[in-house]
């Protein structure tokens, strides 16, 4: 038997029996519940049920319709995603002032590289400062300002532009704001940024800084999926560069800036090639799925990496018999 499997994402005020009204909901027109997870931050309750729509005993539409009408009832939001809805691959760009890691994303959608087959776009770019309007309207992209001069972002024209342009995937390319559990719990899984350090080591903000004062020789940048907890989802890809002696902020981030770039995009094209997925908090690579991206250190690095260890016997080789003594 096929399955349909359909992801159902409530989002509201914590309510009593909200979880039994949608599920009982659900039941009732023959649709089997095959995961459901739930969480509450800041207040924010949300509920995320992977259910089997193959033989519900509805349409789609009046599903949609039903669902709606019982979040205006318990006033909270309540978001439908068929299989089908999944094939749009439409990536907002979240950015605040810096340009590198925003401009490769454009650059790599102009080459047709954004996605492994070419099929997926950037309709929008939205900023909580108007800095990059000019990157914007440079690759003819609409970019709507959606701070108060402060870099306070307002959260619900966020939404309701994610929503007008119907975005399926959210890159934060160095976008400096923190994202609240209402936006965060209706895109949970579908929103990736990019870090300016080997997470889990400095996370939060300054974190070149935060390496230069702890002395390290090796750091990196990481891209993960974001999560209500700050730089704690999970990592998708990392690089490293060296730090030279003496190093100073603007050195590091100069060695840092353009892996930020590289790692984002191989992070979002992996994401739209569908070609990973998060099993208990961790990215797992689908084994037949292939796609051309770099998840950790280039192959030079590896090569150069001691194939043997310091105690112990040769990696791959049988202990000597006592007669080798």
């Amino acid at each position: 038997m096929t399955r349909e499997l359909t992801e159902i994402t409530v989002v509201g005020g914590d309510k009593t029996g909200l979880i039994a009204r949608v599920t009982s909901l659900l039941f009732e027109r023959g649709i089997n519940i095959e995961d459901l997870d739930q969480a509450v931050r800041e207040g924010v309750f949300r509920m995320t049920t992977r259910v089997d729509t193959a033989e519900m005993e509805t349409s789609r539409g009046e599903l949609r319709r039903a669902l709606a009408e019982l979040g205006r009832e318990l006033d909270v939001d309540i978001q439908v995603r068929f299989p089908s809805d999944r094939d749009a691959r439409r990536v907002a760009l979240l950015v605040t002032k810096e340009t590198h890691a925003p401009e490769a994303l454009l650059e790599a959608e102009e080459r047709g590289e954004l996605a492994d087959d070419g099929e997926a776009e950037i309709p929008v770019v939205i900023g909580n400062r108007g800095d990059l309007r000019s990157l914007a309207e440079r690759y003819d992209k609409p970019f709507y300002d959606v701070g108060d001069g402060n870099g306070n972002t307002d959260e619900d024209r966020l939404l309701d532009l994610l929503a007008e342009y119907d975005v399926d995937l959210i890159a934060l390319a160095r976008y400096m704001r923190i994202l609240s559990p209402e936006v965060v719990f209706r895109y949970e899984g579908r929103i990736i940024n990019v870090h300016p350090s080997l997470l889990p080591a400095f996370p939060g903000a300054e974190a070149y800084r935060q390496a230069k004062d702890a002395g390290v020789r090796i750091a990196g940048v990481t891209a993960h999926y974001v999560t209500t907890d700050l730089d704690q989802g999970p990592v998708i890809a990392q690089r490293a560069f060296d730090v030279p002696p003496g190093a100073e902020v603007d050195e590091i981030k100069r060695r840092g800036q353009p892996l930020e770039a590289e790692v984002l995009l191989d992070a979002v094209r992996l994401h739209l090639a569908d070609a990973i997925a998060v099993h208990r908090g961790t990215v797992h690579v689908r084994e037949d799925v292939d796609v051309d991206a770099q998840l950790g250190l280039s192959d030079a690095a590896v090569n150069a990496n001691p194939d043997e260890p310091v105690d112990g016997e040769p990696l791959g080789r049988s202990p000597p018999s006592p007669s080798d003594d």
